[in-house]
């Protein structure tokens, strides 16, 4: 069960790290400039953000499964569309048709593992999803160079409809539904801003989905930006870039184990904790090496890292935190968390790729901004549990 859940969060990772190496082949191959191309990353945040509204209602009432499998059917074949685009109007438009479909295994995911668990045992499992996951955007962008290298930008897209088919089989055989009690209200606009109005309501949710947000924000503004400025302003070519980003994906995967040291060791508030001042730590180093440093990549892989492990500590623990108080409405709960957070990454990612082919502190003053507000966030959270 945990593979599986771990193969359908990866999704969304894999579809923004698999070709982040090739963006700018692909603005040379389409003849669009870097905000352009950028585009293909925030509208694929827009459409994560927006198909997110529905499928935890939606799965609230007919069962996880069905709507599994119409998510990821909607994926494969935006994918493909990814596949042979012909311009980048046409790859931003089926990038938002691939977010749609790619969304509901995430928010749905997350939902099963509160049908299943709760407490402690929910962030612990959200952690080790969490650290299988993390072995996709370690690997993925230097895949990704791979495939750019050899067989073009287009390959990374027919890559996402493979891994597409595998978790659909997976779904299809091996998942049970996990739903005990389905909701009986009717679907309607009216339900589900009901149920959005009940989780709103509750200052527990609104505090650890700001969190939530947070956090994500500033991962997403490394995901955004670092390939213009790590390939275009420090020089880093495809695979180095891979490397690096790597790098930082295996920062995060040692941030999910320490997680769940941490959760058993001192409770999942406490570790939170932990990753928030990891978090506001990374970004404010990251903002001093691009004011001080020598110039040198490190400058910004080096305090991303440190950021990663934060993120990996608490992003998992946090979003099991605000789960946990509505069984009831667990779908709906997952689908909220998705929409702010990614609402709010596709803002900061316009941001970043704004500037981020012209100056560093496009990402590295973003990093930091972000870091210090999630460590702020944490810390108003834990004097309100005093």
């Amino acid at each position: 069960m945990t593979l599986v859940l771990a193969l359908l969060i990866a999704l969304g990772p894999m579809s923004t790290d698999m070709y982040l190496p090739s963006l700018p082949a692909i603005g040379r191959a389409l003849q669009a400039d870097s905000p352009a191309v950028q585009l293909t990353l925030s509208g694929f945040m827009f459409g994560f953000a927006i198909g997110q509204v529905l499928y935890g209602p939606v799965s609230d009432r007919l069962g996880r499964k069905p709507v599994l499998v119409a998510s990821l059917s909607l994926y494969a074949l935006a994918s493909a569309l990814c596949a042979f685009a012909w311009s980048i109007e046409t790859l931003i438009a089926a990038r938002f048709i691939q977010a749609l479909g790619a969304c509901g295994p995430i928010v749905i995911a997350r939902a099963i593992v509160r049908d299943l668990y709760s407490g402690d045992r929910a962030g612990q499992e959200l952690s080790r999803m969490g650290t299988i996951m993390a072995f996709v955007p370690a690997v993925a962008p230097v895949v990704g160079a791979g495939l750019e290298v050899t067989l073009g930008w287009r390959a990374n897209f027919l890559g996402a409809l493979a891994l597409a088919g595998t978790a659909l089989w997976f779904v299809v055989m091996r998942l049970p539904e996990t739903v005990r009690q389905r909701l009986d209200s009717p679907l309607s606009v009216v339900a589900i801003l009901t149920d959005f109005g009940a989780l709103l309501r509750s200052d527990h949710f609104r505090l650890h989905v700001l969190l939530c947000a947070g956090t994500y924000g500033g991962l997403f503004a490394f995901i955004s930006g670092s390939s213009f400025v790590l390939q275009g302003l420090y020089g880093l070519g495809e695979i180095a870039y891979g490397l690096a980003f790597g790098a930082c994906a295996l920062a995060y995967m040692l941030g999910t184990v320490t997680g769940r040291f941490l959760v058993r060791l001192a409770g999942m508030a406490r570790a939170i904790g932990f990753g928030a001042a990891a978090m506001g730590t990374g970004g404010l180093a990251m903002a001093a090496g691009v004011a001080f440093g020598p110039g040198h990549v490190l400058e910004i892989v080096a305090p991303m890292m440190v950021y990663m492990i934060g993120v990996g500590i608490a992003f998992p623990l946090t979003q099991a935190s605000a789960l946990m108080p509505f069984p009831e409405r667990a779908g709906a709960a997952s689908s909220l968390i998705g929409l702010l957070q990614m609402t709010a990454a596709a803002v900061i990612g316009i941001v970043v790729g704004a500037g981020a082919a012209r100056t560093a502190w496009a990402l590295a003053g973003t990093v930091a901004v972000v870091g210090v507000a999630v460590f702020v966030t944490e810390r108003v959270i834990a004097a309100r549990r005093v």
